[in-house]
């Protein structure tokens, strides 16, 4: 890897890092840029994948208040990203590298359109958690965490976690939007468990790619080090930005990556 690849893979991992903290998808950011600098697209996703658990450590560990009273309703949702996790991965590493060529576009398009709607989504989650707030609170002695567990809820989430332990780019949209649906509570205790659920998808995928999959590992400490440090920046700096613009980038850079893989594989 020459030097100039090493500072862009970088770069990019802190402004994914910070995009994460801020809108989420900085998945969008790093993934194109390995794809860019000649790693093929499965070793990109897998290096991809491992090096962003430390940005996904760090943002549970901030909403570690948020967490306070959800281990009973996260466990079973934490068994569902795990076992959906395990069988993307295995997914990924058992099928023809042309089926990851071919499926990822597809999936990089749908995750730039998650990233537009996003905001429109975390309106009506909000106005959702409003409107059930009243009725949760009502009954004595209900908290979050006595909240019954929908098969739907659950269904969802193994479902996202199979997405996750593919391709994973977005998987933290679309859990705030399926914990929004089905959970009566507030949008940063929501955001808070979605945090933890991506964490163990990512994390369970990470360990069979590790055993089982090749690895770019200076990638993988490239991104792991940018995403560690655009986690911290974006806390600080990054909610100063205006969040359009840095949706409009990550839907540049995906669609240009979806591109890049249909025409110029």
């Amino acid at each position: 890897m020459s030097l100039f690849a090493a500072a862009a893979i970088l770069v990019a991992a802190v402004a994914a890092g910070a995009i994460n903290a801020v809108v989420g998808s900085g998945s969008l950011i790093t993934f194109p840029t390995l794809l860019a600098f000649g790693y093929p697209p499965v070793i990109a996703n897998v290096s991809n994948n491992i090096g962003v658990i430390p940005g996904n450590l760090s943002a549970s560990y901030g909403y570690r208040k948020e967490l306070a009273g959800q281990r009973r309703r996260l466990t079973p949702l934490a068994f569902a990203s795990f076992t959906g996790a395990l069988t993307g991965a295995v997914a990924l590493l058992a099928l023809p590298a042309g089926v990851f060529k071919l499926v990822v576009p597809i999936l990089i398009i749908a995750g730039c359109v998650l990233v537009v709607l996003q905001p429109q989504l975390s309106a009506w989650v909000t106005r959702r958690s409003k409107d059930r707030a009243a009725g949760a609170a009502g009954a004595a002695g209900d908290s979050g965490d006595e909240q019954k567990t929908s098969p739907l809820l659950l269904a969802g989430v193994f479902l996202t976690g199979v997405y996750g332990g593919y391709f994973g780019a977005a998987q933290g949209v679309i859990l705030v939007g399926l914990l929004g649906v089905f959970i009566s509570d507030s949008l940063q205790r929501i955001n808070a468990g979605k945090n933890v659920l991506v964490t163990i998808v990512n994390a369970t995928a990470a360990i069979v790619f590790m055993i089982f999959a090749h690895v770019a590992w200076l990638a993988v400490g490239l991104i792991a080090v940018g995403s560690a440090a655009g986690g911290l920046i974006g806390a600080k700096v990054g909610r100063r930005l205006p969040p359009l613009a840095l949706r409009i980038i990550i839907v540049i850079i995906g669609l240009v990556s979806a591109v890049k893989l249909i025409f110029f594989p």
